[in-house]
């Protein structure tokens, strides 16, 4: 089956773009061929389109609900699907773990199968446990499921994002050198990004504190986020760590900062953040080691000052603001993708 952004009716400018299908569910981009991703990144080109409309409105979702269940805070991620959901006509429903039966006691598994008895179409959950999207995937026959970030072991429609971004603006990303610099170890952003840039053909370098590094190399190293996850090695060669990033800046075509985690460190895992700033921070200086046309980028929220310096986030040459407007059009491409396209073909 191959499902499409189709040019339907006038509602999406441009070729409609084919995507190796079935795919039910959006866990993380380990699974995500090359070929897919290409094809997830151009569709989101044809929802940009429809962005800068001066009216942001298709009907391509239309009879479709769309429940977006939150167990942590969030902002862009949710907001943007919410906004991705609504621009395609479908029906959002908000739903927090503080004002519904999760307060009761409710778990996990029931509120899905409860979802699921009302007919919704997709659940994006976001849960600070690594696996619970698997956990819903695997016991809901009905519904599709999207990870918005599960502890510290995916964020996959960032990871989406980022590489759109990134592809947008160096006009290819094979051959790119990526560098991801900050607190990795905690970073589900991180460790979709990895998966995603890699699987483009670019060359990533992780750098940071040693004590915020993990081996990619070592058994289950990308699904340390917790126990749920399938745990695997990680295969790809265009992957390596320098921890001195003055080095591992040299030649880089784009940067990305993440941010400090601190709600999920458990322990002091470098001596200060003044420490940090000094040998970690992205800055005017160390962005001059890069390429002359070298791209910033955070996933946010960002810790002005510390991660970025606040001229260089605010410059030129920072890709920040551009990412959350993005994240709509990644998040609309993947809604259709998933139950949109088959609608559109059936």
């Amino acid at each position: 089956m191959l499902t499409t952004v189709a040019n339907d009716a006038g509602v999406f400018q441009g070729n409609a773009v084919p995507v190796p299908g079935p795919r039910r569910h959006v866990l993380d981009l380990d699974d995500f061929t090359a070929d897919e991703i290409t094809a997830t990144l151009d569709n989101a080109a044809a929802m940009r389109a429809v962005l800068e409309r001066d009216v942001k409105k298709v009907p391509a979702l239309r009879g479709r609900v769309i429940v977006t269940l939150f167990y942590e805070a969030s902002t862009r991620t949710r907001i943007s699907f919410e906004e991705a959901g609504k621009i395609l006509s479908a029906d959002v429903i908000n739903m927090t773990a503080s004002a519904s039966s999760i307060e009761k006691g409710e778990s996990l598994l029931n509120t899905g199968l409860t979802l699921q008895a009302m007919g919704v179409d997709v659940i994006v959950v976001r849960h600070p446990h690594a696996g619970a999207p698997h956990f819903l995937a695997r016991n809901l026959k009905n519904v599709a499921v999207i990870n918005a970030g599960d502890g510290a072991h995916a964020h996959p429609t960032q990871g989406l994002l980022d590489l759109y971004t990134a592809r947008d603006h160096l006009g290819g990303l094979p051959g790119r050198k990526v560098v991801i610099v900050g607190d990795v170890l905690h970073s589900r952003v991180a460790r979709s990004a990895v998966w995603g840039f890699a699987k483009a053909g670019a060359h990533v370098i992780l750098s940071g504190p040693p004590t915020l590094m993990p081996d990619p190399l070592t058994p289950g190293g990308w699904g340390a986020g917790g126990s749920n996850p399938p745990r695997r090695t990680n295969p790809l060669s265009n992957v390596s760590v320098e921890p001195d990033l003055d080095t591992a800046i040299e030649g880089a075509d784009l940067v990305m900062a993440l941010r400090l985690q601190s709600e999920r460190q458990q322990r002091g895992f470098f001596p200060s953040l003044r420490e940090y700033i000094r040998r970690w921070q992205v800055n005017d200086q160390r962005m001059a080691r890069a390429n002359p046309n070298a791209l910033l980028m955070h996933p946010g929220p960002m810790n002005e000052g510390i991660e970025v310096s606040s001229n260089l986030a605010h410059g030129e040459r920072s890709l920040i603001e551009e990412q959350v407007t993005n994240g709509v059009a990644i998040r609309m491409a993947l809604l259709y993708q998933l139950v949109g396209a088959a609608a559109v073909e059936n």
